[in-house]
């Protein structure tokens, strides 16, 4: 009889864990436009006030995740790859690349122009995104834990 629990118990975990994982996906997405939108805001008020190099600018940020492989690609002064990112659509990784291809480029007047006019396309995404986390992400849990259930029963 115990074992049957802690057999059940045992199987309803790791199918949780496992939509957990699914839902990771989603997580990551709206994490990497989270800090998108806030390094454009930092990077819009760089433009206007302090101007220090992207190096410099770059140094005190604190990202985590895909964003982070983006920004230190950018302290070394190389294009952001961001192919392996699984999460965006083709359009996305497109005005991703073209936006990091823009920094650094140009003069002060075009750049703050180009990045202000990018700033509602961030937020839809972030909006998106964060949406998209919180339904799926629950959604995933909730077929980890029917699904090892549906486990337990046929164990049972």
């Amino acid at each position: 009889m115990w074992i049957k629990l802690f057999l059940g118990c045992a199987v309803v975990a790791f199918c949780v864990f496992g939509g957990y994982l699914a839902g990771g996906k989603w997580r990551a997405r709206k994490r990497f436009f989270e800090q998108f939108a806030r390094f454009n805001e930092r990077y819009l008020t760089e433009l206007d006030y302090s101007r220090k190099p992207l190096s410099a600018f770059l140094e005190g940020q604190d990202y985590a995740g895909e964003f982070k492989r983006a920004a230190d690609a950018l302290k070394k002064r190389e294009a952001p790859d961001f192919s392996r990112d699984t999460f965006l659509t083709a359009e996305e990784r497109t005005e991703t690349e073209n936006y990091f291809g823009t920094i650094g480029k140009g003069d002060t007047l075009s750049q703050r122009n180009y990045f202000a006019a990018k700033r509602k396309w961030l937020e839809t995404k972030k909006e998106e995104s964060e949406g998209e986390a919180k339904k799926r992400g629950a959604l995933y849990l909730k077929l980890g834990l029917l699904a090892g259930l549906a486990v337990v029963i046929l164990i049972l």
